[in-house]
C-alpha cells in the first residue's frame, strides 16, 4: 500500500486569540511557583500586617461614631498617643492634628466648618495616611523578599535549560514572552499589596456608620491601584532583567538583594550626613547667638540689668549645650505615612525610598513637585533600562 506525501495541511481546529500565549506562560509559571511551600507561607504572612492596620481603621471609626473625635484631636494637639491602637496611635494622632489644621481651617477661628464635612475630610486624610503606611512599610519590604525568591529563576532557568529552543521556534514574540513572565510577578504584587490594601479600605467602609462612606472615599481604591502599578512596574522589570542577564538564578537573586541593600545603605548614609550637617549648623547658630548675648551682657552690664534678656532671670545658653530634641522612635513610620516635612533629596538613589515618595504623591500626602520629580525620573530610568536589557537578552541565543 503506497504512502502518499500529504505535505503541510491547514489547521482546522479553533485558533486561540492573540496574546493567549502570554496567558499560558503566566498560568504555568504561577502554578509552578505556587508549589513552593515557602512562597505560600510568605504570601499568607504578608496578609498579617493588615490585621494591625485594620485595628486603626476600627478605632478611628469608633471614635467618630461615639463622638470622641474632638477628644482625639485634643490628645493629638497635646502630643499624646492614642490608646487602643498600639504603635499606630502615634501616626494616627499626628495625622488628626495635621488634618485639623489643613482641612477645617483651625488657623481661622471665625471660619465655620460643617461638622459632617469636617469628619469626611478628616476621614480621607486619615485613611490615606494609613493606606500609604501599610503599602510602604510592611508590604514593600515583604514584596522585595518574595520577588527576590521567585523572579531570579523565571528567565535564567529557561536560559540554562535552553527552553528558548521551544519558545522561539513557535510563533511566540518577545512581547508575549516578557508579558507572560511579568504577569507572574504582577499577580504576586497584587496578592501582596493591592488586595490587602483594598481589603483595608473595605474594612473601613464596613465599620463606618454608613455605607455612603464608600462614595466619599471612592478615589482611595483608585489611588491604591495606581500606587500598586507604580510599585509593580519598576520592580518586576528590574527583577526580570537580572534574571535575563545570567543562567544562574543564584547570581540573579544575589544581584537583586544586593541592589536593594546597597541603595538603602547609600541613601541612609547620605541622609544621615545631611542630618548631621543640619545639626551642626543649628549648633553653630546657637553658639553665635549665645556669644552675641554674652557680648551684650558685657557691654550693658547685663548682670544687673535683666531687661537685656527676653525674660526676667533668663541666662544665655552656654555654647555647645543647646537642647537636643527628643528622638522619635516612630519617626520611620511617620515618614512612611507621608508626614515628613523635609524633602528627602537622596530618595532617588534607593528604589524603596523613590517608590515611597511617588506613592505619597499619588495618595496626595506629598504635593511638592521638587520632591517627587527626582524619584519619578529615577523609576522611569530603571524601567526603561530594564526593558532594554530584557529585549536584548531573552532571544540572544537565537541570534548567534
Amino acid at each position: 500500500m503506497p504512502v502518499y506525501d500529504v505535505g503541510y495541511r491547514p489547521w482546522s481546529g479553533d485558533r486561540t486569540p492573540p496574546g493567549a500565549t502570554a496567558g499560558v506562560i503566566a498560568t504555568t509559571g504561577i502554578r509552578l511557583a505556587w508549589t513552593s511551600q515557602w512562597l505560600r507561607r510568605l504570601v499568607f504572612f504578608a496578609w498579617s500586617p493588615a490585621l494591625v492596620f485594620a485595628m486603626s481603621f476600627f478605632a478611628f471609626e469608633q471614635a467618630i461614631e461615639e463622638g470622641r473625635l474632638t477628644n482625639m484631636r485634643e490628645a493629638a494637639r497635646q502630643g499624646r498617643n492614642l490608646d487602643g491602637v498600639g504603635m499606630l496611635g502615634t501616626v494616627l494622632a499626628d495625622t488628626l492634628g495635621q488634618a485639623r489644621r489643613k482641612t477645617s481651617g483651625e488657623h481661622d477661628p471665625a471660619k465655620h466648618v460643617d461638622p459632617k464635612v469636617d469628619i469626611a475630610q478628616t476621614r480621607r486624610v486619615v485613611w490615606s495616611r494609613l493606606l500609604l503606611a501599610f503599602m510602604r512599610v510592611p508590604q514593600a519590604v515583604l514584596l522585595a523578599i518574595i520577588v527576590g525568591l521567585v523572579a531570579p529563576s523565571l528567565i535564567s532557568r529557561d536560559l540554562r535549560a535552553k527552553a528558548w529552543l521551544v519558545y522561539f521556534t513557535r510563533p511566540v514574540s518577545r512581547w508575549e514572552y516578557i508579558l507572560g513572565k511579568a504577569s507572574i510577578l504582577a499577580v504576586l504584587v497584587a496578592t501582596i499589596t493591592l488586595l490587602p490594601a483594598l481589603a483595608l479600605w473595605l474594612t473601613g467602609v464596613l465599620v463606618s456608620p454608613s455605607v455612603w462612606v464608600a462614595v466619599d472615599t471612592w478615589d482611595l481604591p483608585v489611588k491604591t491601584v495606581v500606587a500598586s502599578l507604580v510599585l509593580a512596574v519598576p520592580t518586576v522589570l528590574l527583577a526580570l532583567a537580572y534574571s535575563a542577564l545570567t543562567p544562574e538564578s543564584r547570581i540573579a537573586s544575589f544581584a537583586w538583594f544586593a541592589t536593594w541593600a546597597a541603595c538603602w545603605v547609600a541613601h541612609s548614609s547620605l541622609a544621615a550626613a545631611d542630618v548631621m550637617a543640619a545639626q551642626q549648623a543649628e549648633a553653630a547658630t546657637a553658639r553665635r547667638a549665645a556669644t552675641a548675648l554674652a557680648d551684650r551682657r558685657a557691654a550693658h552690664d547685663a548682670r544687673y540689668d535683666p531687661s537685656v534678656f527676653d525674660e526676667p532671670g533668663a541666662e544665655p545658653t552656654p555654647p555647645g549645650r543647646a537642647e537636643r530634641p527628643r528622638r522619635d522612635r516612630y519617626l520611620w513610620l511617620k515618614k512612611a505615612a507621608g508626614m515628613e516635612t523635609a524633602i528627602d533629596r537622596w530618595a532617588w538613589l534607593s528604589p524603596y525610598h523613590a517608590l515611597g515618595v511617588v506613592q505619597a504623591w499619588i495618595f496626595g500626602t506629598e504635593e511638592r513637585w521638587e520632591a517627587v520629580a527626582p524619584s519619578l525620573l529615577s523609576l522611569v530610568v530603571i524601567s526603561i533600562v530594564a526593558t532594554a536589557v530584557l529585549f536584548n537578552r531573552i532571544d540572544a541565543p537565537t541570534r548567534v
